[in-house]
């Protein structure tokens, strides 16, 4: 489960799809090469969100976190199911 207090090279470790995301949302200090330290919630408040859109990044990227969960569960099973068949 994402928080705000992960930092975000686990995020990007975690969740493959956070840098595209978070750059959709101004955050784009991932693609420009300049490493990034802190937490989400600090790289955040740096480009001038709120608590409220904080709140809403850790919700979306739960969701990301469990979709890609669900995706590769089902990519495993359809690999088994053709190595079977």
């Amino acid at each position: 489960m994402i928080d705000k207090t992960i930092t975000i090279e686990d995020l990007v470790e975690t969740i493959s799809g956070s840098v595209r995301y978070l750059m959709e949302k101004g955050i784009k200090c991932i693609a420009c090469g300049e490493p990034i330290w802190g937490t989400l919630e600090e790289a955040a408040k740096e480009k001038g969100f709120n608590d409220e859109d904080i709140r809403k990044f850790v919700s979306d990227l739960n969701n990301l976190n469990s979709g890609e969960t669900k995706d590769e569960t089902n990519r495993i099973i359809n690999i088994k199911k053709m190595n079977a068949g």
